[in-house]
């Protein structure tokens, strides 16, 4: 979990340099996306597990996994152009709880006084998150994304659901890289990768070798989500305390609001951990 967060936390300051400053479309991201990783993920398939079944269930799994990848990435490129990764995590913050309600209503997660305390950290959160984006309504146009967002925060949170669930018929690792590979040839015909590199080699080669660390990422996420939802939800959230700490070394203007959300959302991660 904390290697996935670590990982992902590289990995989003590069998304948002791919869609602020490269201004690279949602096609050519995700086709960059999904050629990087799936050729690095060439080096990790002899060591991983190669486990899937002869069933409808597999081949589900991986039209499933292309199609929420692809929604992932186009819907993550409008809404980097609107608000920071900073921000865009914060919100994402939001499945952690969904999670949780989800593993309560399934048992996986016992009913208990502690349940109150947790439920107590949502709402510091929630707070948080309502100041974040207070802070930013000046400069952040919520019209434009508010569908997307909701779609996003949707296919982040199907998408530990579905790898969850499908363990039982491949593996994730295995799903996932078929999952890219689909994407890669789907998306080959669109996109003049031979042009992208004329264009901007720099930006793009910077663009490709962030997969190294996105790869080990994934990997370590869909490990994490095997085991619990929950935790998989974890991984966003401490992201979201890594980069809000960047944003403090780095000492970017703030707003009040801004770092007093900012806090609150950390405060309530951390005591939803805690509890």
């Amino acid at each position: 979990m904390l290697a996935a967060a670590a990982c992902f936390t590289i990995t989003s300051l590069n998304d948002k340099y791919a869609s602020a400053k490269l201004k690279l479309s949602g096609n050519e991201t995700t086709f960059l996306m999904a050629l990087g990783t799936s050729f690095f993920m060439l080096f990790y398939l002899p060591f991983a597990d190669r486990f899937f079944t002869v069933s409808w269930q597999s081949f589900a799994a991986v039209i499933t996994m292309t199609f929420l990848k692809f929604v992932e990435i186009e819907l993550s490129v409008r809404i980097l152009r609107e608000m920071s990764a900073f921000e865009l995590k914060a919100w994402l913050g939001i499945s952690l709880f969904l999670s949780y309600t989800l593993d309560l209503m399934t048992g996986n997660e016992p009913l208990e006084i502690q349940t109150a305390y947790k439920f107590a950290a949502i709402a510091v959160t929630s707070i948080g998150l309502f100041l974040i984006a207070k802070s930013e309504s000046k400069t952040i146009h919520y019209k434009k994304i508010l569908l997307p967002l909701i779609f996003y925060l949707a296919e982040k949170f199907c998408y530990g659901l579905l790898v969850n669930v499908s363990q039982t018929y491949i593996s994730p690792t295995f799903s996932l890289f078929w999952a890219f590979i689909i994407l890669t040839v789907l998306l080959a015909p669109s996109v003049k990768f031979v042009r992208l590199l004329k264009e901007k080699p720099k930006g793009t080669g910077i663009v490709l070798a962030a997969k190294i660390p996105n790869t080990v990422g994934l990997v370590c996420e869909n490990l994490t989500a095997a085991k619990s939802i929950t935790n998989y939800s974890f991984i966003q959230p401490i992201i979201l305390a890594a980069l809000f700490v960047i944003q403090l070394i780095r000492r970017e203007e703030t707003s009040k609001l801004n770092l007093a959300g900012g806090i609150l959302c950390v405060s309530g991660i951390i005591m939803f951990q805690v509890f």
